[in-house]
């Protein structure tokens, strides 16, 4: 199923209730038994997707909304396992993906499909896909080779390491990147102080959240923010406008991934918190 979502002005989302950001902005129920749920954004053309396969096997299609024959004719793709061990199949090659491993797999790819190894613990398959220009080959990454930043501080309650995944000093893509934030205990803010980046738009996946946790996600212009209740294992898109931070009950974990104009990982236009509203 590919729900489509436009693009908003924030003019228009000053005026938002909290439905109506939720309705623009949140994508909820990513990873269903033997289903796949896709939304697809016009900001910068994104295609966020679950795949939760159980007792079948799960494979990526192309439909009417892309125009194309197959999922990546003229598109590339990201897959984070945050889920039991599966396996993905690209064009005949098995990746076995244990939980947290990472996976690019690049434009012109015509048959991927996902499978879970124990139904009892199933493999729950993030992915993230952008228009691409160029057939990159594929590459596994698990987390150890991801490339890791520190950064934060406990006196500011928000140390946290970034995992890198897809990413220029990592492995080369057309425009999408791609990794995993883990919060340290003791530690609940992410990204802060906050930023906007006008190249390019971002969407997040919060994780490794309890049944009763929260993140407040702060969202909209710096001088007109908004927030949404994100719960474990929800996601929500932040236009290249919007400031994306989040502070949460405890320490939790969220995958980012990233496409638009430059894949310049610092090219951020930084907020003052004195000057947020």
């Amino acid at each position: 199923m590919m729900e489509i979502r436009n693009a908003s002005n924030p003019k228009d989302v000053k005026n938002y209730t909290t439905d109506r950001l939720r309705e623009e902005f949140h994508i909820s129920k990513l990873f269903c038994k033997d289903e796949i749920k896709m939304v697809y954004s016009h900001i910068d053309r994104i295609i966020t997707a679950g795949f939760m396969p159980v007792e079948t096997e799960l494979k990526l299609v192309g439909g009417k909304e892309l125009a194309s024959d197959f999922f990546l004719q003229r598109r590339e793709m990201g897959c984070i396992n945050i889920g039991g061990k599966g396996v993905i199949t690209a064009d005949g090659k098995e990746y076995i993906m244990n939980p947290r491993d990472g996976i690019y797999i690049g434009m012109g790819n015509k048959e991927v499909t996902f499978k879970s190894l124990d139904a009892k613990e199933p493999a729950k398959f993030y992915v993230s896909s952008c228009p691409a220009h160029h057939p990159y080959p594929a590459v596994h990454i698990d987390i150890t080779k991801a490339k890791k930043v520190p950064c934060g501080s406990i006196e500011e309650c928000n140390k946290r390491v970034i995992n890198q995944y897809i990413h220029p000093e990592v492995m080369q893509s057309c425009q999408l990147a791609m990794g995993l934030t883990q919060l340290e205990v003791g530690s609940n803010w992410n990204t802060m102080p906050c930023h906007t980046h006008d190249r390019r738009m971002e969407v997040y996946l919060y994780l490794d959240m309890g049944e009763n946790d929260a993140v407040f996600h702060m969202m909209g212009e710096p001088t007109e923010t908004r927030h949404i209740i994100m719960h474990n294992e929800e996601a929500v898109i932040s236009p290249s406008w919007s400031i994306h931070s989040g502070v949460g009950t405890k320490n939790y974990s969220f995958i980012w991934a990233m496409c638009g104009e430059n894949q310049e990982f610092t090219d951020m236009d930084f907020v003052e918190t004195k000057d947020l509203r």
